[in-house]
């Protein structure tokens, strides 16, 4: 196990993680909610965007360099990572989110390269997903959404399912030092350890890193990206 950047200071944490994404006093944490979002600001302003997602495709290229491997986005949203997995020649790519709203923006953008990417609208603690399909499941900026715990273990249950024996989970969330609300959500922080003791002894640490995230508003977030295997 090998969790870096201990050491790494971002300016004082963030209440909230971005001021355009706010979509009412009251918010629900639910696909009409999200898809307000989606229609209330592009996709290169919210806060999370970045025009590519490089941590996250070193890591994929890493652990799954047949262009063949399954892999799964989950809360892919509008993120740009389905592009660039496309223009590096995975043929095996699906995307899951809450929002249609979103999914809808990322077919459109992808452009013909739509029809080899399967498209799947639900929530990731209630989808369900077939067994053993997905050789990557890929999650960033969605697990730490989930402020309950009955949501996190239907989460976890999921992937477990869902994930070969021996394939790999790669999840970013807001680090310790990150932001506390986002899109008007209250969200959970974390380091490696804490994913570790979330996800259960199913999954087995590989690596943990903290990196700065610079969002469209000037402003900079601690995510924790954390990656690990599914043990039999």
């Amino acid at each position: 196990m090998n969790e870096s950047g201990a050491g790494l200071r971002s300016p004082a944490p963030l209440s909230y993680c971005g001021m355009l994404e706010r979509v009412g006093a009251t918010p629900l944490k639910s696909a009409e909610h999200w898809d307000a979002v989606y229609r209330k600001n592009s996709p290169d302003q919210v806060s999370w965007f970045r025009p590519h997602l490089e941590s996250s495709l070193n890591l994929v290229a890493r652990v799954a360099p047949d262009h063949g491997a399954a892999i799964i986005d989950v809360g892919g949203g509008t993120s740009t990572l389905v592009d660039d997995l496309s223009r590096l020649g995975y043929r095996n790519v699906t995307v899951l989110d809450i929002s249609e709203t979103a999914l809808n923006i990322a077919k459109e953008r992808v452009g013909e390269a739509a029809e080899f990417i399967r498209w799947l609208q639900g929530d990731v603690t209630e989808f369900s997903l077939p067994a053993r399909a997905y050789d990557v499941w890929h999650d960033r900026a969605v697990f730490h959404f989930l402020t309950e715990d009955a949501q996190r273990a239907k989460y976890v249950k999921n992937a477990a399912s869902a994930v070969k024996p021996g394939g790999h989970v790669i999840v970013s969330t807001f680090g310790r030092e990150g932001p506390v609300r986002c899109s008007g959500l209250d969200v959970v922080r974390y380091d490696g350890a804490a994913l570790q003791r979330e996800f259960g002894p199913r999954f087995v640490t590989v690596e943990s890193f903290n990196e700065l995230h610079a969002t469209p508003f000037g402003t900079t977030q601690q995510f924790l990206c954390w990656h690990a295997i599914r043990q039999d």
